[in-house]
């Protein structure tokens, strides 16, 4: 039991730790990332979850099909990780204001929500992600996110995810998006 509370509180002392962006922090570039312009059409990414002793668990390559109609913007990512397994998520995105935006997909809980800032966009959720284990069944687990991209150049886009369950760190999903 001791060795428990001990590893408790040696996560929650490197969480206590852990830097992260803030809109607060500098624009390093004048480039805009305008959402809708760059999520329209066809792109590629690949990424990685990493626990938060920084051991990679999975690896996956995301082939995305934007939609902007003026109104919203729709895109529908098909995810193929590194052991074959597949996964599609849709997600509907509506502008609010000049720079705020909401959005659903299943298995995200409520609203997503996000603020473009020059050239970043910070998008907040809570999701239920299918997770495989070991035995080859599905579990269910519900996390928030705490994205945050940066417009690279035209066609390039990084994203860093900063996932929480039960308000502690779990890890990180590291996406880099190209456009095609």
């Amino acid at each position: 039991m001791k060795h428990l509370i001990l590893a408790a509180a040696s996560a929650l002392a490197l969480t206590a730790c852990t830097g992260k962006p803030s809109l607060d922090d500098p624009l390093l570039t004048d480039r805009e990332l305008e959402l809708e312009e760059f999520f329209d059409g066809r792109l590629v990414a690949q990424g990685q979850f990493q626990d938060i002793f920084g051991t990679v668990r999975r690896s996956f390559v995301v082939n995305i099909h934007g939609d902007w109609n003026g109104e919203r913007l729709r895109l529908v990512e098909d995810f193929v990780y590194e052991d074959g397994a597949t996964e599609q998520r849709v997600w509907t995105l509506t502008k609010t204001g000049p720079e705020t935006w909401e959005g659903t997909a299943p298995g995200v809980i409520g609203v997503a929500t996000g603020i473009e800032d020059g050239n970043r966009f910070n998008w907040q959720y809570e999701i239920d992600l299918p997770i495989p284990n070991a035995d080859g069944t599905i579990e269910t687990v519900r996390v928030t996110f705490d994205d945050w991209m940066w417009l690279q150049s035209d066609d390039r886009l990084l994203n860093r995810a900063y996932m929480q369950r039960w308000g502690v760190d779990v890890g990180e999903v590291i996406i880099s998006f190209e456009r095609l």
